[in-house]
């Protein structure tokens, strides 16, 4: 009988305390996606997995400007890997035929080939569909400025037009010379040339048309005239409408880099952000504001700042994780508090191969080692929990974006969108900070809920308090506020007076 009378009480106080709170996220609808929801993986193809060994011809990986044996079959195997760390479309270095030495692709033989050392093009198209499958988008590195120093066409008498003139840059601020000169020796074409421009539009529409790739990173395009790049866009999207394109425009201002996007690019990675954000996170007491003063600008500059490409990381500078070492600091902390913000602020985040272990490398060559399958996973699990949470909330994404507080390296901003808001909390300092934001400010009777470290925080004589720990940053959640759980809160109190009666009555019983 006291079995039964206990489990009477247990049950319901199960029932009771057991259904859990609706997830925020749980019944958000399906929507198109587009690029500005996307977050790429960028892969140097000889560098990241070698999944076909009777390809390794110039294999030796004792030379850091040597092919190291990495593949298309190697990045196939490996697409499971970069989509379970949320990754929605992977970028390749160029895949096409290279003279020997270019193991990064970017000393052109053959327009129209696979690198013989990279595989077929059956295995890019198999790379490409697997991809499709898992619904994730493929971009091509593709470049039409310069091809390889002994490419056939440089010594071709019949080609003799098809380059400028041999000649270096000597001003780089002089537009002319940019275009004009020849890249590190590099042979530069000459896309006025209406039989050069014909060519690389025909080759540009010959690999979307047979590999059904998505989209292009269009390499060194302040050295092409832009007249070039307004016909190029118009060709390719003739073949497909939606294909993406994304400039690199390696340069420091703002304003120089963002006259691309009216040339017919839709994006380019911005090296503005870049340059500050290295320098905000790879060290500690730099403040995200400044990066947040970066959007507004861009709000200005582009017409859909929300497609511009965000990195910490690439082939052409040293590691982040190599600045953060210099600075003497942890560079797994540092990268967290890079990500977290790239994750969560406006723009379409790209992460380099390697950044998710912290592979440390200097300059150009060195930014390039082979990766490491191997590594400690804690920062794999780290960037895996950004993709999905960024991937689950549409504000994070797509939201505008709203500074709320930002004093000596703690930061906190709002991002919002149709009806959906999320929280972002920075603390890039040594030592634990407390930050008050007015309800009003924010949203009124909610609570906050911490998706990356389970902080939580409520509305409290109106205004909301944020205490995070040295060199952490927290994504919240917004929820409405449960208040007291009064069925829980009575069964707690039902449970000993009705137990307490049971004894009584029991006693009375055998009296």
């Amino acid at each position: 009988m006291f079995k039964r009378f206990i489990k009477g009480l247990v049950i319901p106080f199960f029932l009771l305390s057991g259904f859990p709170a609706v997830h925020a996220g749980a019944e958000k609808k399906e929507e198109n996606r587009s690029w500005q929801d996307e977050s790429m993986y960028f892969i140097m193809v000889d560098r990241f997995h070698n999944g076909d060994s009777s390809n390794d011809f110039e294999a030796d990986p004792k030379n850091p400007k040597a092919y190291h044996g990495g593949d298309l079959k190697g990045i196939t195997d490996k697409l499971d890997y970069i989509q379970d760390m949320g990754f929605t479309s992977i970028w390749l270095t160029p895949v096409f035929d290279n003279e020997e030495g270019g193991y990064h692709g970017y000393w052109i033989r053959d327009f129209k080939n696979v690198d013989e050392n990279f595989g077929t093009l059956e295995d890019f198209k198999t790379l490409v569909k697997e991809a499709h499958k898992r619904d994730m988008k493929v971009m091509l590195d593709f470049v039409v400025n310069h091809t390889g120093y002994k490419h056939p066409w440089v010594n071709d008498p019949d080609k003799k037009d098809w380059f400028h003139e041999k000649k270096d840059i000597a001003n780089w601020q002089n537009q002319e010379e940019v275009e004009n000169g020849w890249l590190f020796g590099l042979p530069d074409l000459n896309t006025e040339n209406p039989e050069t421009k014909a060519f690389l539009i025909d080759a540009a529409k010959w690999w979307i048309t047979e590999t059904d790739i998505d989209g292009y990173r269009l390499d060194t395009v302040r050295h092409v005239p832009k007249a070039f790049w307004e016909e190029f866009s118009k060709e390719v999207k003739s073949v497909k409408s939606d294909f993406f394109l994304m400039g690199e425009v390696w340069d420091k201002d703002p304003q120089y880099v963002a006259g691309y996007t009216e040339a017919g690019l839709d994006s380019v990675v911005d090296y503005p952000f870049f340059e500050d954000a290295s320098k905000v996170f790879s060290n500690t007491g730099g403040t995200a504001g400044m990066l947040a003063n970066v959007f507004k600008r861009n709000q200005i500059l582009y017409k859909d700042p929300f497609v511009l490409g965000n990195f910490i990381d690439n082939h052409d500078n040293e590691r982040f994780t190599r600045k953060a070492l210099v600075n003497k600091q942890n560079p797994v902390t540092r990268i967290k508090m890079a990500l977290t913000y790239m994750y969560a602020a406006p723009g379409m985040p790209i992460v380099y191969y390697g950044t998710e272990i912290a592979m440390d490398g200097g300059n150009d060559p060195d930014n390039r080692r082979m990766m490491n399958f191997r590594a400690n996973d804690e920062l794999i699990k780290y960037v895996s929990k950004l993709g999905k949470i960024r991937n689950e909330f549409p504000s994070l994404r797509r939201g505008e974006m709203e500074v709320l507080f930002d004093e000596k390296g703690m930061t906190i901003f709002k991002r919002t969108y149709e009806g959906e808001t999320t929280v972002v909390a920075v603390n890039n300092t040594e030592e634990s900070r407390t930050a008050v934001v007015p309800a009003d400010a924010l949203a009124e009777n909610k609570e906050l809920n911490g998706l990356l470290t389970g902080d939580r925080t409520e509305e409290k004589n109106e205004e909301y308090e944020f205490i995070l720990d040295r060199e952490t940053a927290e994504i919240y959640e917004t929820v409405e506020k449960t208040g007291p759980n009064i069925p829980l809160i009575s069964v707690f109190i039902a449970v000993p007076v009705l137990f307490a009666g049971f004894l009584y009555r029991n006693r009375r019983k055998r009296t």
